[in-house]
């Protein structure tokens, strides 16, 4: 018999990896995707009943990830990856969790090795860290090297200071990253120009038209599902008119630089009814999950101000907001977690009141910034610090409950930025382990920095009384409640003072106003 061909050699299988993508990961540059490789590797990502239910989000906030996921995955098939994609509605009701779908995968793709992005929430991380132990094959778990600095050396930063305050920690990162830097200086000679940042809004004051994308197939589709799924969770659904894809997110970034970034150093502490955005970037849930790298969003701005198309507050306040608060708050974050979930320094325990998840409060600064909350997922950090942060801080509002409140209805908040603003920030909770002290405010500031107080049935001007407004009196009544735990504080002295020249009369009356307000607080 005449010899046959010979046989070819048989093709050694390709070795997988396994590479799992955070809803907060969809990033190109994301260091688990950095050396990933088409026809090798194998994408997972998934849509988990866990993520979306684990707090009661936002029903905007759930269908903007979803999109964006689905969106992103369809991106990496398009460039010859095999995408391994888990879809919420899909019949499998036993993968909840990210170990859930994880282990499904495994099993599915037999891969020789799991490498992923270490998570931005304690939570996730500990999850991931045990995959180490759950699997028979090495998990690598990568540095998100899309923040700029990294744990260490927040910790080394952090190191011996009795308190931390963001001001120098900026500083150190404007002369590490060179932004905004001229020769080793600080550009225009100052480092912060947050003093030119706090102009209340001027009558006229118009504010440019932005973007709007139509809804496309995809989006229709998660749209639906959350409409369906989620009906009893928190806000408004449609109108969805937000970015979900990179080619949009670079989109928005651009307008804003070109369009409203010259007048945001100005105004962007300012409030006006029925203007949820101003001139603010809205760029935040997009840098957070993702589709914009922080570093293009400063670079963008600095190249605007170098131009001469913006002024130097401009710049300088928004990219102080990312390298500077950003960062500093992930580096608090990671270096107190998880005991500082539970930080209370004030021992504050009230519940929060139901109008709370409706807007429906005789307050009208309340009124609007939850009302364009619940529509948008959305209220910049003027309203979220010293209109919602300043009233729970005053009324004594449990700090577990605003923290849960702020994870639950904001588009961009993830426990890792979202618990140091509530704890530290809005609340004092912590001590005054950054805030110099407690961003405690009556109603003075919030007509001063507004249009509110006009449209309000709350009098600003009284101090007393059934039609006083409630900031008035709650402000002082703070104070007498914390004299002890906040006397030693000497950036609260000056109130203190005013506080001792007050007549018992002026003190009874501060008492008696804050009882019979917080009596009813349900009501307010």
């Amino acid at each position: 018999m005449a010899a046959g061909p010979p046989c070819a050699p048989r093709a050694e299988p390709v070795a997988k990896t396994l590479r799992l993508v955070l809803g907060d990961q969809l990033s190109r540059n994301l260091s688990s995707l950095k050396d990933a490789e088409p026809g090798r590797d194998v994408i997972v990502m998934a849509e988990l009943s866990d993520e979306a239910t684990y707090v009661r989000h936002h029903v905007k906030k759930i269908a903007f990830v979803l999109s964006a996921m689905r969106h992103f995955a369809a991106d990496l098939a398009g460039d010859g990856f095999e995408v391994d994609y888990r879809r919420l509605d899909e019949d499998d009701v036993s993968i909840t969790s990210f170990t859930d779908a994880l282990e499904a995968a495994v099993a599915r793709h037999t891969p020789e090795r799991i490498i992923v992005t270490e998570a931005a929430e304690w939570r996730v991380l500990s999850m991931q860290e045990a995959w180490k132990d759950r699997f028979d094959i090495p998990v690598e778990i990568r540095p998100d090297d899309r923040f700029i600095a990294t744990h260490a050396e927040f910790a080394r930063w952090a190191e011996d200071r009795k308190s931390l305050r963001m001001e120098f920690f900026y500083r150190r990162m404007r002369t590490r990253t060179g932004y905004l830097m001229d020769d080793g200086e600080p550009a225009g000679g100052q480092w912060n120009y947050d003093a030119e940042n706090r102009a209340p809004p001027k009558e006229g004051l118009s504010f440019p038209d932005r973007p709007d994308w139509s809804v496309d197939e995809t989006t229709r589709a998660v749209l639906d599902l959350v409409a369906s799924r989620f009906d009893d969770h928190f806000g408004d659904l449609e109108p969805f008119a937000y970015p979900v894809t990179r080619r949009q997110a670079t989109h928005y970034l651009n307008w804003f630089v070109d369009h409203a970034l010259a007048d945001f150093g100005t105004f962007q502490d300012a409030m006006v009814q029925g203007e949820a955005l101003m001139f603010h970037s809205h760029l935040s849930a997009l840098i957070n999950i993702g589709l914009l790298d922080p570093r293009e969003c400063c670079d963008r701005a600095e190249a605007a101000w170098r131009e001469g198309r913006v002024p130097l507050n401009a710049a300088e306040g928004f990219i102080r907001q990312i390298i500077g608060w950003r960062e500093f708050i992930r580096g608090v974050y990671w270096l107190h977690m998880p005991a500082y979930a539970d930080e209370n320094a004030l021992d504050a325990r009230r519940d929060l009141p139901d109008w709370f998840w409706t807007g429906e409060t005789h307050m009208n600064c309340l009124r609007q910034a939850i009302t364009e909350t619940r529509q948008n997922a959305y209220a910049h950090h003027i309203q979220r610090l010293m209109v919602i942060g300043n009233f729970a801080l005053l009324a004594g509002l449990d700090p577990k409950q605003v923290q849960e409140w702020f994870l639950i209805v904001y588009h961009d908040a993830y426990e890792w930025v979202e618990m140091p603003n509530v704890v530290g920030m809005a609340l004092y909770a912590d001590g005054g382990l950054f805030a110099s002290k407690p961003y405690a405010s009556s109603g003075a500031y919030i007509n001063r920095m507004s249009d509110y107080c006009g449209n309000c049935r709350y009098a600003v001007t009284k101090k007393n009384g059934p039609k006083a407004c409630p900031f008035n009196y709650l402000y002082w009544n703070f104070l007498i409640d914390n004299r002890e735990r906040l006397s030693g504080n000497q950036r609260m002295g000056m109130m203190f003072g005013t506080l001792d020249r007050m007549g018992d009369e002026k003190r009874r009356a501060v008492r008696e106003d804050s009882e019979r307000f917080l009596a009813a607080i349900g009501d307010a």
